[in-house]
């Protein structure tokens, strides 16, 4: 591993910032220098990883997720955005919630977000314990400056996962419509479908977006959404995907 160290200004030159810009980010922890005698440093891969990190940010992220869940031999996704296990995903959920708590008009609901954002990881990793299709885990990734957030998994997604308590349930888009409007009860742990229940109470009453798609139904929620329109869609996605926009 490169562990050449670089000075800030070389940085600030490397990323096409100011300098004081880079103090900010330090001292906000988005990206943290290291002090030598009260002067602030970097490790340049670290440097050249925030670079790859932009680049992809800069793209569609939608875009990335939709390829890699439609991709019949998909590889894991960048570390950037890949959560093997639901420890990665919890600490990458509360980093997410620093992040978003400073934006300009979410000072009362970014709490709402990271809790949607948190059930639809924790219903992947819930939901498809022992049970993977072939990569495990969750694709999380977010873009601050568009506001949206992007989860998907390659699981076996909503109707597998409801045939447990509902065998008779025969469609992607009779589930999808159970797991958003109805309570299922059962025993521990085949409780399911409640997370996106409470997933549609937030954003139904708040100025947030989600698109949802299992298998091959799709769903849009907004605020003021009453019934759910669910879409019979032609191509089939293994697993789940989700889009959030606030």
């Amino acid at each position: 591993m490169n562990q050449k160290i670089i000075s800030i200004g070389k940085v600030a030159k490397k990323l096409n910032i100011s300098i004081d810009t880079l103090r900010r980010w330090d001292k906000s922890g988005r990206f943290s220098a290291i002090r030598k005698s009260g002067k602030r440093f970097y490790r340049e891969s670290d440097v050249d990883e925030l670079i790859k990190q932009e680049t992809i940010l800069s793209s569609d992220l939608f875009k990335t997720v939709l390829d890699w869940i439609s991709d019949s031999a998909p590889l894991e996704p960048e570390s950037l955005f890949y959560c093997p296990n639901s420890l990665v995903f919890q600490s990458r959920v509360m980093k997410f919630e620093k992040n978003i708590s400073h934006l300009i008009g979410l000072e009362k609901t970014f709490p709402l977000i990271s809790a949607i954002v948190g059930e639809i990881g924790n219903n992947s990793f819930d939901h498809n314990l022992g049970n993977w299709t072939d990569i495990p885990g969750v694709f999380f990734g977010y873009d601050l400056n568009k506001r949206e957030v992007v989860l998907a998994d390659r699981g076996q997604g909503v109707l597998k996962t409801l045939q447990r308590v509902r065998p008779q349930l025969s469609s992607d888009e009779q589930a999808l419509k159970v797991a958003f409007s109805e309570i299922i009860s059962g025993r521990a742990p085949e409780a399911r479908g409640n997370g996106l229940k409470f997933v549609k109470k937030i954003v139904t009453t708040n100025n947030f977006k989600l698109f949802f798609r299992t298998g091959s139904a799709e769903l849009n929620l907004q605020r003021g959404t009453t019934d759910l329109h669910i879409k019979k869609e032609k191509n089939y996605l293994q697993g789940c995907i989700a889009l959030i926009n606030f």
